[in-house]
């Protein structure tokens, strides 16, 4: 999409592509999991130039090749059922920063949500700086998000019991919290079905890989 002239967009009254490159948040329009065009916002809050990012596959964005292909299905029953779908993840910045994102999603093609679609990222940096985990902590986080104990996460993920109380209890001094309401405090109470799991405990990609 060429920059539109601000001047000339008031003239005509057409607004539509205006608001696409200047809203407030970032917007990302994709085919297939590959980035067609970005607005200024999305291109600003992972550091790159919008036309670096067009027609690149969406992997580059995330913290690891296998956080990529993990979530490729999140969601894509809500987006089929309601065409609306949200949830808050851990993205990286060209710099190889890690942040977390509150994502939304609308497909323009529900029968297969990914092939056309159009998403809206929030930086939740101010709000929740981000605290590296383990794919084991961001499991236990998720599992106890549904509400779930010890005794339940232990059996979902095939763990001993001790184990996870490992776990949640490494969660709670990471975030110098005592309780697992206070966990859940501490990430502006997000868990559940919204919590995205990181991929396996591995080091970032360097920032540029093809991945």
């Amino acid at each position: 999409m060429d920059d539109p002239s601000i001047d000339a967009c008031f003239r005509q009254g057409d607004f539509g592509a205006l608001a696409f490159l200047h809203a407030p948040v970032g917007l990302v329009v994709t085919e297939n999991r590959v980035i067609r065009d970005c607005n200024l916002s999305f291109a600003r809050m992972f550091g790159y130039d919008r036309a670096d990012l067009r027609d690149r596959l969406f992997a580059v964005l995330y913290p690891s090749q296998a956080e990529f292909v993990n979530i490729r299905n999140r969601g894509i029953k809500d987006l089929r059922e309601t065409n609306a779908y949200w949830d808050e993840r851990v993205m990286m910045r060209q710099n190889g920063d890690l942040f977390w994102c509150r994502v939304r999603g609308y497909s323009f093609t529900p029968d297969e949500p990914l092939t056309r679609a159009v998403w809206s990222f929030a930086d939740l940096s101010d709000a929740r700086p981000y605290q590296p985990l383990t794919r084991r902590e961001r499991e236990v986080m998720s599992l106890l998000g549904e509400g779930k104990t010890s005794k339940e996460i232990a059996r979902v993920l095939d763990l001993s019991f001790r184990t996870v109380e490992v776990h949640r209890g490494r969660l709670m001094r990471k975030f110098g919290v005592r309780n697992t309401a206070g966990l859940f405090q501490a990430l502006g109470g997000i868990g559940g079905t919204h919590m995205v799991p990181q991929g396996p405990d591995q080091a970032p990609a360097p920032p540029g890989s093809d991945r």
